[in-house]
């Protein structure tokens, strides 16, 4: 990966190239990005700036070795770490198990996120982990000399993943072997091991601007302009939901959208009863569950948007710009902000691996407070 084929980020790739330049280079840093901003493009193309043998003084020289290796992901001192899951009950999985699969996702969608990983792998409804198992194996890699580079990078992408397993590496991170590079690129800064985040240089990468989206929908995915800057102010600097807005996969979780909100305003018992064995199948997967709770957030926003947009800007079909006039009639500002903590509360919980039927129904009782404006049960 190059810093040329990353889509904005000028002011993150200046501030990690004066890094290096001026001698700076922090041994372990924190890229906080936001989703779609593209932290893992970033990263990558740090990684590869740093093993280069022919520093320029914008990029990577891409004709050196190093270069060559590093941009197939195959360079052997750059070790990567990142969620898996076992493939069978019994398995201690590590990153290197995955490694295949690793360097074509990466090629595939470098602005993914981590669902689409665990997708992509075929989780369906396991849960991915950084596991002790891996700690341990970042441990003996990271003491072993380096091959060809000066740097030995450890690249670990989502240490949200890492639970207190992580504390295995403490002194790994604070006493380094020689030119021993931690780049940790990760999304949400409180689910990040506190003792983790001390020991680390944070550089927070922004979300993209309206005008660098819009270029690479035109660009990258040979969207129409008009439609590229529709989505682009829907998208908020983020290019995966953007991609995803232009490909509109949405329709199936606008359909089971539609039907809980019926049960739930119909107060249709056998209904609701229905739709949460659907929701919590193993078929449906936690990582699918989630993704729907987020697209609901999105719902929410949208209502908000219609309120104060001419109805052509917003990059919808008209059933959905329908649906989302219904339902700011149905709740107000409060109510709306009531449903997105409620909704990021289950998401919290399903991530901590809460019953699946339990939590929907309780979900939906507490939502049927808030449209009622009813103080929520403690």
């Amino acid at each position: 990966m190059y810093f040329s084929q990353i889509i904005g980020q000028d002011a993150a790739r200046h501030q990690l190239l004066h890094a290096v330049q001026h001698n700076r280079l922090s041994h372990a840093m924190i890229m906080l990005a936001p989703e779609g901003a593209g932290g893992l493009p970033v990263g990558l193309a740090f990684a590869q700036y740093l093993v280069c043998e022919d520093r320029q003084e914008e990029d990577a020289c891409g004709q050196c070795q190093a270069c060559k290796k590093a941009a197939q992901y195959i360079h052997p001192d750059i070790h990567f770490s990142y969620p898996v899951i076992p493939r069978k009950p019994g398995d201690k999985p590590i990153s290197t198990d995955y490694a295949a699969e690793w360097r074509e996702f990466i090629a595939q969608q470098p602005y993914g996120n981590a669902y689409d990983w665990l997708q992509f792998i075929g989780a369906e409804n396991k849960q991915g982990n950084i596991t002790a198992h891996e700690c341990n194996d970042i441990i003996r890699k990271l003491n072993l000399k380096s091959f060809e580079s000066q740097y030995k990078i450890l690249f670990m992408w989502m240490p949200e993943y890492l639970g207190n397993e992580g504390n295995r590496l403490l002194k790994l991170i604070e006493e380094p072997p020689l030119n021993t590079v931690f780049i940790l690129v990760a999304e949400n800064q409180e689910q990040i091991l506190a003792t983790i985040l001390s020991r680390t240089q944070l550089i927070k990468i922004n979300p993209l601007s309206k005008a660098e989206v819009v270029k690479a929908l035109v660009e990258r995915n040979q969207a129409p302009e008009a439609r590229a800057r529709q989505i682009a102010t829907i998208a908020s600097g983020n290019y995966r939901e953007a991609l995803q807005l232009l490909q509109h996969n949405d329709n199936d979780y606008h359909e089971l959208l539609r039907n809980w909100l019926n049960c739930i305003f119909m107060q249709n018992r056998a209904g609701l009863q229905e739709w949460v064995d659907h929701i919590s199948s193993p078929k449906m997967g936690r990582e699918n569950q989630k993704q729907f709770l987020r697209y609901f957030i999105n719902v929410l926003e949208h209502s908000i948007r219609v309120q104060y947009m001419d109805k052509s800007q917003l990059a919808f079909s008209d059933e959905e710009v329908d649906f989302a006039e219904k339902l700011k009639k149905l709740a107000n500002l409060g109510q709306m902000q009531q449903l997105t903590e409620e909704l990021d509360n289950a998401c919290y919980h399903i991530e901590r691996n809460a019953n699946g039927k339990i939590l929907f129904h309780a979900l939906s009782i507490r939502l049927q407070y808030v449209f009622k404006g009813r103080p929520l049960p403690v």
